[in-house]
Order: C-alpha cells, then sequence, then structure tokens
C-alpha cells in the first residue's frame, strides 16, 4: 500500500511522524512524508524516505493556505497514495480536504489538538469547529492522541469512531542514564547535588514560559534548563523580552540549551521536568521525562492530566499562574524522596502506556486494517 503522510514542519515530520513511518515501511509499505522543506527532514531522507514539501504555512493567511491546498493537489494527483493519514490541526483540514477532491480511497487524520479548543475569538472557534466537522465527515480512520479529543469528537460530533491511540517514546532511548548524567553535568560544570529543573519545548508563549520564568525567581535552590528553539514557523508573541530579564534576575541559575539533538542525555542529567503549557495534544516531552525517571510538574489541562497522576507521579497546577508553579518545583526541589519517589513511579507508568512500540503497532493496524477491509469488502 501506499501511503502519504502528511504534517505542517519538518519538526513536526522528524519527531512525531518518522517513528510511524518507519514501523509502516518494515511492514512493507511504500511510505512518503509530505511536508513544508526544512533542515530536520535530512534525517528522514538519510535513512531513504522521500519526501515531498510542500509550502504549508502554521498561519490563518488565506493566500497561503489556498498556496498550501493547491500544491497538496498535485502532490496527490502526482502519487495516487491508496491511503493520505494527515496530522496537525490546518494541514490535517487542507490534507484531507485535497484527498477527497482527489479521491483517494482512504483517508485517515490523527488529531494532535484541537485548534477550537485552543484561546482565540469566537469566530476564530466556530471556523475552527465547522472545518473539523466538515472534515470529520469526510475521514475514514479518526484517531486522537488524548483520550479527551476522543471523547470530544465523539460528543460534537465530529466523527463516530474515533480512537485515542496515545503518544508514546522508545524507552531503550529515553531512561534513567547515569552515565550520560555525569557527562552532561560535567560538560556544563553542574556539581552532583545542584538540583536542575528541565523544560523542553519550542520557545513560543504558550508554552508557559512567562510563568517559569517567573516561578524561578521563587525557586533559589535550584536551576533552570530551557531546551528549544523558536521555530521560524512560530507566531506570536516574542519571548527574547522575558528571557532577557531573567537573565539580569536568575544569572548563572538560568541555562539556555537551545535546539539539542541529545535530549535523553539532557533528561537524564535533570532532576525535575517542568511543562506549564496553556494547551497541548499528548506532549511527548512528558513521556520522554518520565522515561527517564522524572517527576513532572505540568499544567492541569487536555493531554497533560491523561499523562500525570497528581501527587503520584507528578504535580499539576494551574493554567497561567507562577505562583502556584513556585510552589509545586519548590516541594519537589526541597524534597529529594519525594522527587525520587515521584519519578519512579512516573517510569513504571510510562512503560505501561506510552511505549513507542505498543503505539506504533496500534496505529499501524488500524490504518491497514480499514484500507484492507476496503479491498475485501463488497464492490
Amino acid at each position: 500500500m501506499k501511503i502519504l503522510e502528511v504534517a505542517n514542519v519538518d519538526f513536526s515530520l522528524r519527531h512525531f511522524l518518522l517513528p510511524l513511518m518507519r514501523r509502516l515501511r518494515a511492514e512493507g509499505h511504500d511510505v512518503i512524508g509530505c511536508c513544508a522543506e526544512g533542515a530536520l527532514l535530512q534525517d528522514a531522507r538519510t535513512e531513504g524516505f522521500r519526501i515531498v514539501t510542500v509550502p504549508m504555512a502554521r498561519s490563518f493567511s488565506l493566500r497561503a493556505q489556498a498556496r498550501a491546498f493547491a500544491a497538496l493537489i498535485r502532490v496527490i494527483r502526482q502519487e495516487k497514495p491508496d491511503l493520505v493519514h494527515a496530522h496537525m490541526p490546518i494541514s490535517g483540514l487542507l490534507a484531507r480536504f485535497a484527498a477527497r477532491l482527489c479521491g483517494v480511497p482512504c483517508i485517515a487524520y490523527t488529531c494532535h489538538g484541537y485548534l477550537f479548543n485552543q484561546p482565540g475569538s469566537p469566530v476564530r472557534h466556530a471556523l475552527a469547529f465547522t472545518l473539523e466537522w466538515l472534515a470529520g465527515h469526510i475521514t475514514d480512520i479518526y484517531l486522537t492522541v488524548s483520550q479527551e479529543e476522543a471523547q470530544d469528537a465523539r460528543r460534537l460530533h465530529i466523527h463516530p469512531n474515533p480512537i485515542a491511540v496515545g503518544n508514546g517514546r522508545d524507552p531503550e532511548i529515553y531512561h534513567p542514564d547515569p552515565a550520560a548524567r555525569e557527562r552532561i553535568r560535567k560538560s556544563l560544570h553542574i556539581p552532583e547535588n545542584r538540583i536542575v529543573i528541565v523544560a523542553v519545548s519550542r520557545l513560543v508563549r504558550h508554552k508557559g514560559y512567562p510563568e517559569l520564568l517567573a516561578a524561578m525567581e521563587a525557586i533559589p535552590d535550584a536551576e533552570l534548563w530551557i531546551v528549544g528553539e523558536r521555530l521560524s514557523s512560530d507566531h506570536g508573541e516574542v519571548l527574547e523580552p522575558y528571557f532577557q530579564r531573567a537573565r539580569d534576575t536568575l544569572g548563572s541559575r538560568l541555562r539556555m540549551l537551545g535546539y539539542r539533538t541529545d535530549i535523553p542525555a539532557i533528561l537524564a542529567a535533570a532532576d525535575i521536568f517542568t511543562l506549564p503549557s496553556h494547551f497541548e495534544g499528548l506532549p511527548m516531552s512528558i513521556i520522554e521525562a518520565m522515561l527517564s525517571g522524572l517527576p513532572v510538574v505540568a499544567t492541569d489541562i487536555r493531554g497533560p492530566r491523561e499523562q500525570v497522576v497528581h501527587s503520584e507521579t507528578g504535580l499539576l497546577v494551574p493554567v497561567g499562574q507562577s505562583g502556584p508553579l513556585a510552589d509545586a518545583l519548590n516541594r519537589l526541589v526541597r524534597d529529594q524522596s519525594l522527587r525520587i519517589k515521584m519519578g519512579e513511579a512516573g517510569h513504571k507508568r510510562a512503560l505501561t502506556l506510552f511505549n513507542e512500540a505498543t503505539v506504533l503497532t496500534k496505529t499501524a493496524e488500524l490504518l491497514t486494517a480499514e484500507r484492507l477491509n476496503r479491498a475485501l469488502g463488497p464492490k
């Protein structure tokens, strides 16, 4: 079967789609990736995947989206895939409508979060919901990464049979690693007894960085590592003023590590993971942290509250409030036994619920079974 996996940007394809593409190819399928051009596509290309690029734009520009839609139609007509599997809100809409227009036999979608559940005006919410409802009714296989999104799809009649497949990471890659911990800390000149809080995400407002940086002013006994960068496709408020103020107030207790390819080692070197986002799907970074044996402090929102068991594997705090975030982080900073206990509990939970192999097997079976049923069904 020929499968076209469609995402928005290279970051999404590299970090979210590539493991599934590997699994589908291993099962004998012809798998092609499709997204905007970017440096992070090199990994997939090096592995022998063919990547076709279209001018995807993570914006609400009608002109930009019309250009991307036309390009998707050209790609689909040229490739003639048996299955189009779309991801991410805007690229997911465009790819499904394009696939329907081109008569693709089977259309699949994995929801990584709804635009109508994100902050915005009533008009934006109404438009996002209407488009998602329309796209849902031309989608044959409707998957979600979180249980709450599947419940929304069913409750709001977006799709009659949404299936929550979850997210996962490889425990052979993400795990407690004393050797990596020692190596990273030595390279950064961090003594073993210094408590490190780590955040790994894109540098955008909805990841909660202003609140996190403000909270760190009330956490004198720890330092913060921020791992990530702002993508060229990211929009919204620029965070540099917040980071500059934090550099002035926190001094050496703030380390901006930028984009890293050694995330497993970075996590192994830290003591606490935090992700104070305003909205999420089912964050891979939390899964990576849990597999690495770290307690997690996250906001009580869709996605993270399915991952983090409050007071058992970590702590959940209100959105957009630096005070409760500081209190939760301080609680873990000051209690080593609690950090260890929650980290171990989180590790066990992640192995059970968020193992990449299990998630990929389930997803691949759902994608290929529908196509097989159609092929064997009545003509």
